[in-house]
């Protein structure tokens, strides 16, 4: 069989598509079995809170997450006060790629 520029680009769509979907399910499996406090101590990666000193309205964004996701919500709460605003954001975002991706998968039926 000749190897063409088509099908080498389908055959790794294929499997490129099969790991994002794969990440979309295990990303937050994870991020569940982690322990709440996972993120809480470390060094910052903020660029804002490293270079000027000063916090943004991200800063804490990632450790309020985790909280929101075991249902920790004062802690939450007490990281970054805008989470529960974003975190509903960010998983309807992630819903819709998932869903996306998946229908990328589905058989066409014409109707």
């Amino acid at each position: 069989m000749v190897i063409t520029r088509k099908n080498w680009i389908s055959k790794n769509f294929k499997i490129l598509s099969y790991g994002k979907i794969s990440g979309y399910i295990l990303i937050p499996v994870i991020l569940l079995l982690l322990p709440a406090d996972q993120f809480d101590t470390g060094t910052s990666l903020c660029l804002s809170k490293l270079l000027l000193h000063t916090e943004c309205y991200g800063c804490g964004m990632m450790r309020a997450i985790m909280h929101l996701i075991h249902f920790d919500f004062s802690t939450a709460l007490h990281f970054n006060k805008l989470s529960v605003i974003v975190f509903p954001l960010l998983g309807y975002l992630w819903a819709q790629s998932f869903l996306r991706e998946v229908a990328r998968h589905r058989p066409y039926r014409r109707g």
